[in-house]
């Protein structure tokens, strides 16, 4: 690797910068385009209250009266600045609404996917070890069964069960460390599947080889033989899949939040697709692209850190000459 890992570390956050800016410029010509128009829609709704001159500053702030190549070259300055405008629906800034929200929905899913990976980890190390007789094949059903049910389902049992039954929380304070742990397992499980049984495969296939064979040979314990053997050369698609699940983490969390309360992106989001505030919206979608491209980023950057044979782009390999065959002579 040496210095080749630099160049090609420079040309992927080069790569992933560039898919960011795209991103929000194909998410704000989505949105300019949706059908409805958010003045009349939203600020001349009867229900809203909102008088002509009201409507006139909001329209003036917004800067929906210029034309769209300069609202975008507008939104495109703010976002690079940190600056993601103003609510349409409370004049507030969508930066402040954002950050008010986030803290929790990184909580639920940061702790959901640490759950997920220990729980994919522990199926996958059952698979190994434990033999078919004693209940490796129910191992190996779980990430299925996992898939299987809906995640609102897993959400509703965990409340009725440990919330209603046993106590361990109260529903009207969803914020609590009970009620979050409850939360993050709900989001966790189906995710935990996907990782289970990509690792599984890949366990599988390393199980086999001949270097797996001598270290057996040798007398390893289970344990210390997955650890320093199985584990990582099987975690490079593992590493994949857990990057395309940040996205799944998002989406989830707004089905999870709804069913235990919590305040977090996702009821933002609800409020902002009932109200249409367009604003809040672009600026929640861009926010998941930049999550979503920064997660395969740190993939592709920790690639070559767990398997030196991932060829670096822009790596130079020494050029050598072909062995010339027996009796060849030089032109």
């Amino acid at each position: 690797m040496n210095g080749a890992y630099p160049t090609y570390a420079a040309k992927r956050l080069a790569q992933a910068a560039v898919v960011i800016l795209l991103a929000y410029v194909f998410t704000f010509v989505v949105v300019s385009i949706l059908p409805g128009d958010p003045i009349t829609s939203v600020l001349r709704n009867p229900q809203n209250g909102f008088t002509e001159e009201e409507i006139a500053q909001i329209v003036a702030a917004q800067g929906l009266d210029r034309p769209v190549l300069v609202q975008l070259w507008s939104s495109l300055s703010g976002f690079l600045t940190g600056d993601l405008g103003l609510s349409m629906r409370s004049s507030r800034p969508v930066t402040t609404m954002i950050a008010e929200v986030l803290p929790s929905t990184l909580i639920l899913a940061t702790s959901a996917l640490f759950l997920a990976v220990v729980l994919a980890v522990v199926i996958a190390y059952g698979t190994q070890v434990v033999p078919k007789r004693y209940g490796q094949g129910l191992l190996r059903a779980f990430p299925s069964l996992f898939l299987s049910v809906p995640n609102f389902v897993i959400g509703l049992v965990l409340i009725h069960l440990f919330g209603f039954q046993l106590g361990l929380f109260r529903v009207i304070n969803p914020d609590s460390a009970w009620a979050t742990f409850f939360a993050a397992i709900t989001l966790a499980i189906p995710i935990s599947a996907q990782i289970a049984e990509v690792l599984i495969a890949s366990l599988d296939h390393e199980a086999g080889q001949d270097y797996i064979a001598v270290a057996r040979g040798r007398g390893l314990p289970p344990f210390r033989l997955f650890t320093r053997h199985l584990l990582k050369p099987s975690s490079l698609p593992v590493v994949t899949v857990i990057a395309l699940t940040i996205g799944e983490l998002l989406g989830g969390s707004l089905i999870t939040e709804t069913v235990f309360g919590r305040t977090g992106i996702g009821s933002l989001v609800q409020r902002s697709v009932s109200t249409q505030d367009l604003p809040v919206l672009q600026a929640v979608v861009s926010l998941a692209a930049v999550v979503f491209v920064l997660s395969n980023l740190i993939a592709d950057l920790v690639y070559p850190l767990l398997d030196p044979r991932v060829k670096l782009l822009g790596a130079r390999t020494p050029r050598t000459s072909a062995p010339k065959p027996a009796g060849a002579t030089a032109p």
